[in-house]
């Protein structure tokens, strides 16, 4: 009699446990809905009416607040055009042409999912900071900062070790990036010099 019991409890628990662990991978490891612009995603139904309870709770998790994709597109990446994991402790650079949008920024988040605490109080580079080239490109750092760069606007400093996330914010993005955001020709993100 004990038996059969023990058995049905066994499922119980092994069902409950598989059913937190897909979810939970669901949640934070599997693209959903979402199109691919280079070493970036964008998932097409965060902030939409149409967005699944699976949508919303991997928003909710992410921390941001979304807003539908014809007012605001969010790109995001943990890892490199090589497709190696962003790490804290390493350089990276971002290069680019700005993205066609009325406004747009780079941000870095910690693996904790908030912004990286640091004294030059600087979080993200965008419309108003980027510094464009001669050829109407940007290029920007995120990592460590080092002394010789305290006051470089185009440096987004990053503290301690561990994963990183880059996001990618297109506010009133153009109609042809709406329509097919893969399309977006997205910065480049490389390592610049050793990450230890």
């Amino acid at each position: 009699m004990r038996r059969p019991r023990l058995i049905v409890a066994s499922l119980y628990i092994a069902s409950i446990f598989l059913g937190v662990a897909s979810a939970w991978l669901w949640l934070t490891r599997v693209g959903i809905a979402g199109v691919d612009a280079g070493a970036w995603r964008v998932n097409l139904l965060a902030g939409s009416q149409n967005a699944d309870a699976y949508t919303r709770a991997r928003v909710a998790l992410g921390a941001v607040l979304a807003l539908d994709r014809s007012e605001t597109l969010y790109y995001t990446t943990q890892h490199d055009d090589r497709g190696k994991a962003l790490r804290a402790e390493c350089r990276y650079k971002i290069e680019g042409s700005p993205p066609t949008a009325r406004w747009w920024s780079i941000t870095a988040y910690g693996a904790d999912n908030f912004l990286f605490p640091n004294a030059e109080r600087r979080y993200s580079v965008g419309t108003e900071s980027a510094q464009l080239d001669a050829t109407g490109r940007f290029s920007l750092m995120i990592g460590p900062l080092p002394a010789s760069e305290v006051g470089n606007r185009t440096w987004i400093p990053t503290a301690g070790t561990g994963g990183m996330r880059l996001t990618l914010r297109l506010y009133n993005p153009a109609p042809a990036v709406q329509q097919a955001p893969g399309s977006l020709a997205a910065p480049s993100i490389t390592l610049a010099g050793e990450c230890p």
